[in-house]
């Protein structure tokens, strides 16, 4: 009778490897599955003090010692979804899943009613939240609640032009006038904002004066303030350059006092001309920045590699909204499957290590990607006809098994 529990044994083994092998395919495009093999022990009876050794070297059949997950890598497959994840590397992504922690590697990730990053079964991301632009160092689920940025009014701007040293000096003596463009040689424009996002328009004015050393008066004129007529103007200083046509002695200064007619906070505005020429060419402005910036509404969602999660805005501007952290396992084989792609920490697997993606033997994240399911479907299929084989190899043994015991009746 043990022939038949040997090759029951063996059905038992053959069926296990058929269904895992089954799960496997059957999961062949589900993002972030990570295949299972079944792995296989042969047993043997203890041996009884009085029977020959020889015996006790013929097997009773096999086990199914365990079923082994494999977190190989999986391939990166791009997506059009800046909220498609994928881990190039080792790590989870880790979840709070009706209040439970879980753990995964499926990216597909989407915004939901309440601003949370979640997953497709609605687990909430775990990561590292942001306030006002910058990571407070807890964890907690990633929510996206600034959609709105406020404004920023201006407080300096960079000019870096070149003024033409060929151009003709003004007359001594000429008043400055914003409308009369014989009494300056050049004028640009660029935009600030005020407290409340509101843009004006602030010009800046240059005249060359007559002089052994070349010498530039700067005014200014700035519009939308309560000063008469609605421009506030006046006198910045003077650039002056060397002979080899770099700036020299002061290139900055401020702008104080600017009250604007909308009832914004009063503005003070640093002006820096650092790195601007004096050579025989035309007049122009090469760069300008200005620190400022209008009411911003979210357009935009962008992940970099770290994990950190920016928002861009519709007035051009950025701002860190959280970051993703990536948690891995001393020995992963021990997580436990829950379904839905998640797998849960054991005692086998160790303790949770978080930490940032790229830090600590974790991988790094790819925005606009999944990581595809590790199965190669061509290796299932040939494993597939071998556990069949095996399978019907082992309901042959019993139905010759069968036999010996119906002659051994017939006697």
């Amino acid at each position: 009778m043990s022939t038949f529990q040997t090759a029951l044994s063996g059905l038992q083994a053959a069926s296990t490897d058929l269904q895992v092998m089954g799960n496997n395919i059957a999961n062949a495009n589900t993002v972030g599955f990570k295949q299972s093999n079944a792995q296989f022990a042969d047993a043997y009876a203890s041996a009884i003090a009085g029977t020959s050794p020889q015996y006790g070297q013929i097997g009773i059949g096999t086990s199914v010692q365990t079923v082994a997950q494999q977190f190989s890598q999986g391939n990166i497959q791009t997506s059009a979804n800046p909220l498609d994840i994928a881990i190039n590397g080792q790590g989870f992504f880790q979840f709070n899943y009706d209040g439970a922690t879980v753990y995964g590697r499926n990216g597909q990730f989407q915004i939901d009613k309440n601003g949370y990053v979640v997953d497709a079964a609605g687990g909430q991301l775990i990561g590292t939240p942001a306030v006002s632009g910058a990571l407070t160092g807890g964890t907690g689920p990633l929510q996206i609640t600034a959609t709105t940025l406020a404004p920023q009014a201006t407080s300096g701007i960079g000019i870096s032009l070149n003024l033409d040293a060929g151009a003709t000096p003004i007359a001594s003596g000429t008043a400055f006038n914003i409308n009369d463009p014989t009494t300056y040689n050049y004028s640009t424009s660029t935009t600030v904002y005020d407290s409340l996002g509101a843009s004006h328009l602030m010009s800046t004015y240059y005249q060359l004066t007559s002089g052994a050393t070349p010498t530039w008066n700067v005014y200014y004129a700035v519009n939308g303030t309560t000063t008469s007529g609605g421009v506030t103007s006046g006198s910045f200083g003077t650039l002056p350059f060397t002979s080899t046509g770099a700036v020299s002695g002061t290139v900055s200064g401020t702008i104080a006092g600017i009250t604007w007619a909308d009832g914004a906070s009063t503005s003070s505005i640093a002006l820096n001309y650092a790195g601007s020429t004096n050579y025989s060419a035309p007049s122009a402005v090469t760069n300008i920045t200005d620190n400022g910036y209008g009411v911003g509404q979210l357009s935009n969602l962008s992940v970099d590699p770290t994990g950190v999660v920016f928002g861009r805005y519709t007035n051009g501007q950025s701002a860190i909204l959280g970051q993703i952290t990536l948690t891995n396992f001393k020995a992963p084989q021990g997580l436990q499957r829950m379904g839905n792609n998640y797998y849960v920490a054991t005692y086998q697997s160790g303790q949770p290590l978080t930490g940032s993606p790229g830090s600590a033997g974790l991988g790094s994240l790819q925005a606009s990607a999944v990581e595809q399911s590790n199965v190669d479907l061509s290796t299932q299929l040939v494993n597939l006809i071998v556990a069949q084989q095996a399978y019907q190899a082992n309901a042959q043994t019993i139905k010759t098994q069968n036999q010996v015991v119906q002659t051994l009746l017939t006697l």
